[in-house]
């Protein structure tokens, strides 16, 4: 396994690569405590992937009824997100890109001053915030030609230090159809398994959506023989309404649990927005 790349971006922000997993890190602050915090950072990555790939087989296994026996740091952290959604079809892959956030940011704010940073692993991020601090982060509707659609602010004495994405066209596989779901929690990887859920629940039938079994398109898929989307035809605008209310139910469901703070769903032009006093509140989308 080829060893971690690490680099400066010309604007300042550190940038760690390892075969899947590709991190955009910025810290805040005094100079030469941004630098020991990149420093840290920079250490903690260079066996996560390598931790991981040694608990793939069973980090790719639907939770059961009893937790999963994982030792890795970021695996723990995966089943940690993706237990409360054990009733449900999920692995703990469903965190993967959170947790990675998260274990990263924990190292590059250890024993730090820092007023805020945050740790963007593919569109999943994970926040520190200092006490006053705040963080405007976008939102993103269509992950194939990103651009901002919204705006979340994110405050110190507000829970949610975690942002995540899912939908069709991302990185990882989707049972539903939504153009995006994105999703603001305690941590990144709760955000993560909860996108996951609730782009997943974003779903219509008609002969408009295209799926074909995830097991064909990549053998080595956490989703075995289900079927994966892999094509959205043009939805009329009852039909796209209806997937968006789906969707829109179980981001409500999570965020009554209180697994979630607030979840902005897209397909198609048609915007979901369930944010109750959370961040979200502040969001404009479309």
């Amino acid at each position: 396994m080829s060893g971690a790349a690490k680099a400066r971006l010309p604007d300042g922000r550190l940038h760690l690569q390892q075969g899947p997993i590709d991190l955009v890190i910025e810290a805040f602050g005094e100079a030469g405590e941004v630098g020991r915090a990149y420093a840290q950072a920079a250490d903690r990555f260079a066996d996560v992937l390598e931790t991981l790939v040694s608990e793939l087989a069973m980090l790719r296994r639907p939770v059961g009824e009893e937790p999963p026996k994982l030792q890795g740091p970021v695996a723990r952290r995966m089943a940690e997100a993706v237990w409360p959604h054990r009733a449900v079809y999920i692995t703990p892959m469903a965190a993967v890109a959170g947790a990675v956030a998260d274990e990263v940011l924990a190292a590059l704010v250890w024993g730090r001053r820092l007023d805020k940073a945050y740790v963007n692993d593919g569109g999943d991020i994970a926040i520190h915030l200092a006490p006053g601090q705040q963080l405007r982060a976008g939102i993103v509707a269509d992950l194939q030609t990103p651009q901002l659609s919204g705006f979340a602010t994110l405050h110190h004495d507000r829970p949610v230090r975690g942002i995540a994405t899912s939908g069709r066209g991302g990185r990882s596989f989707s049972l539903g159809i939504a153009d995006s779901a994105t999703v603001l929690a305690a941590t990144a990887a709760a955000a993560d398994a909860a996108a996951t859920l609730i782009a997943n629940a974003v779903n219509a039938d008609t002969p408009a959506v295209r799926r074909q079994p995830a097991c064909e398109i990549d053998p080595d898929s956490d989703l075995g023989g289900l079927p994966v989307t892999i094509a959205v035809g043009e939805l009329s605008p009852t039909l796209v309404a209806e997937a968006l209310d789906r969707g829109l139910c179980e981001a409500r469901r999570l965020r009554l649990c209180g697994l979630i703070d607030s979840a902005a769903l897209s397909l198609q032009g048609q915007w979901r927005i369930e944010a109750g006093n959370g961040a979200l509140a502040e969001a404009r989308a479309g």
